[in-house]
């Protein structure tokens, strides 16, 4: 079988499952009692590492070597890039859970965007179509209420692949909001930030804090615990830790498939400031295209966002709203810049 040219796989899969136990004591720590070999063995499946790694009161935040893993007491998020085959990581982390700490899965979420390179995907994330059938094979039997959807835009080459499934379809995280960030077509001279120095000699955390100073990321949360890391020749990835919240940033720069995300998660009553975060992503990237998804039950969150980034010439092209059992309203959003970039 010939296979068309590939660069690197910049659109991240992701995976957020949460569990419960009756055990209040269980419950202090839960999966953050997980054995650094149950992670690393379930990395394995996944085929990543990790590379870096810093903990607080609430969660442990890990780099990977493709992305991102957030393991709190009750829930865990794996974002991976490339040709990682991240829904072999359910099986085991299930498993371990259940088996080491007697968790029980109560809900599952699996977003991703639409690959650049989708015929270098291994199974199962050969389609969307095989995805939903891995995963609905994987989950247990409680986990009844379930949904998949493909949310487009005007562009075929942009569309958000949402499945969910919950043991209760009232189950709402309540105040809570995910907010997913996908960036290509960045301006070359910004993603030349996140190219190191030919035998620069330093390690990739070293590098890695260059960069998130030189390009302004550490002013994204001024309050957040930055973890970050470059890569070899090039590449960056950071996991911030504000409290209990989280956000992350991946880039791949090379050019003629230039890609970053953002996500961040926080509360309605949370002093981050959306529309500053928004801007502020947008300032550091000058993407070609954006698309942002907003997880939340209120429409605080998802109405700022294209009123934060038009006055920065970015222009919404399409918006798309799905309701999900376990998590309220999904709103995908896609903007483009009003004037096209120069030599493009």
């Amino acid at each position: 079988m010939a296979f068309a040219f590939s660069g690197f796989e910049g659109f991240e899969k992701r995976l957020e499952l949460h569990f419960f136990c009756d055990d209040p004591a269980l419950l202090q720590l839960g999966l953050r009692k997980l054995d650094f070999d149950c992670i690393h063995q379930t990395l394995q499946e996944v085929q990543c590492t990790v590379v870096s790694a810093v903990g607080n009161s609430y969660f442990d935040a890990y780099v990977l070597s493709e992305s991102s893993l957030f393991v709190y007491p009750t829930k865990i998020i794996i974002k991976t890039c490339g040709t990682t085959q991240l829904l072999k990581s359910m099986t085991p982390l299930i498993f371990y859970a259940h088996t080491h700490l007697g968790l029980t899965l109560s809900s599952c979420r699996y977003t991703r965007g639409t690959f650049i390179f989708p015929l270098s995907q291994p199974f199962p994330h050969t389609s969307f179509n095989d995805e939903v059938t891995y995963i609905e094979a994987t989950l247990p039997p409680n986990l009844c209420f379930r949904k998949a959807s493909i949310m487009p835009s005007k562009s075929s080459s942009h569309a958000w692949h949402v499945f969910t499934a919950t043991s209760d379809s009232h189950a709402l995280y309540h105040h809570n909001y995910t907010l997913e960030i996908c960036m290509t077509d960045l301006d070359p001279l910004l993603a030349g930030k996140f190219f190191r120095r030919p035998g620069d000699g330093r390690s990739g955390d070293s590098a890695g804090r260059e960069m998130t100073e030189l390009t302004g990321i550490d002013g994204i949360n001024p309050h957040a615990l930055v973890c970050d890391f470059a890569f070899d020749p090039c590449g960056y990835s950071m996991n911030g830790m504000d409290g209990e919240w989280y956000s992350t940033i991946h880039v791949t720069p090379e050019e003629g498939y230039s890609y970053a995300s953002f996500e961040c998660v926080g509360s309605r009553s949370s002093e981050v400031d959306v529309v500053h975060v928004v801007r502020k992503v947008v300032q550091i990237f000058r993407p070609g295209t954006m698309s942002v998804s907003t997880t939340s039950l209120g429409n605080e969150v998802w109405r700022k966002v294209a009123g934060a980034v038009e006055p920065m010439g970015m222009k919404l092209r399409s918006c798309a709203m799905d309701q999900f059992p376990d998590s309220g309203s999904v709103v995908f959003q896609t903007f483009s810049p009003l004037r096209r970039k120069s030599g493009h």
